[in-house]
């Protein structure tokens, strides 16, 4: 913010136009973000706790937690390749967030502080959550509630879970332009990248024109970049890897229908 600023006011002096003043913020506008870059704090590990706190709670939401959600629990833990000391806290708090009377309402707070505004990581507590969110097919109105709760406090709309969703072969019922509807959600068999629909991979409709084909494109890559994630396990990294192949493999596969260059 200050970099505009500064700039605008710098641009008006030296061309002594409001001309000279808006090309002063543009540069200054690329100056902030520069120095942000510089600035990106390590993320650190610290989600763990609260992600399988949530997890605990989402698995109880509808009266009991089901073998296949303590399976896909499990896999969640494999697939970060936790350490016996972080290992131990995740069951810790899973085992906390599932007893009678848990608010779940502090573990979301802490994954929103954890992710301080930053969509990349937003889509990262999701994206390991989903497993989870579909253990058990449809899901239970108060297991819904629960993701909606978590959606809302990071920023991210249920248009948004649909087409996350849509790249882990998940489908949620009624998805529209606003997004999923009421109903419960579905469970379909993990898809080949050849059967993902692509516009629900971008999160657009099949009416979007080429431009907001390529405005969703380019929102999504900046979302996703593996290299934003900083100090997390390569697990995470992986996977931002992979949604970001599938967002150019969904572009590609439009651009190729559309014959968009």
């Amino acid at each position: 913010m200050i970099g505009k600023v500064v700039g605008a006011l710098l641009g008006f002096v030296l061309y002594k136009s409001w001309l000279g003043a808006l090309i002063g913020a543009v540069v200054g506008h690329f100056y902030d973000r520069a120095v942000s870059g510089l600035r990106r704090p390590a993320v650190g590990r610290d989600f763990i706790g609260p992600l399988f706190a949530f997890a605990g709670a989402l698995s109880k939401s509808d009266g009991r937690v089901s073998e296949s959600e303590i399976a896909a629990t499990e896999a969640l833990m494999a697939r970060l390749r936790l350490d016996d000391d972080h290992r131990r806290a995740a069951i810790e708090r899973f085992t906390a967030g599932k007893q009678p009377g848990f608010d779940a309402g502090g573990a979301i707070a802490e994954l929103r502080a954890w992710c301080n505004g930053r969509r990349d990581l937003a889509f990262t507590v999701l994206d390991l959550l989903l497993d989870l969110v579909h253990a058990e097919g449809p899901l239970a109105d108060a297991k819904l509630g629960l993701v909606r709760r978590l959606c809302e406090a990071l920023g991210v709309s249920e248009h948004e879970l649909a087409a996350l969703s849509a790249m882990k072969g998940y489908a949620f019922g009624g998805a529209g332009p606003r997004g999923p509807g009421a109903g419960a959600g579905s469970r379909s068999a993990p898809r080949r990248p050849s059967e993902v629909d692509p516009y629900a991979v971008l999160g657009i409709a099949r009416s979007a024109n080429e431009r907001e084909i390529k405005h969703a494109y380019r929102r999504l890559m900046s979302q996703h970049h593996p290299d934003k994630l900083g100090d997390v396990p390569d697990e995470l990294k992986r996977r931002a890897e992979e949604r970001a192949r599938e967002i150019n493999a969904a572009y590609e596969s439009i651009k190729g229908e559309r014959g968009i260059r």
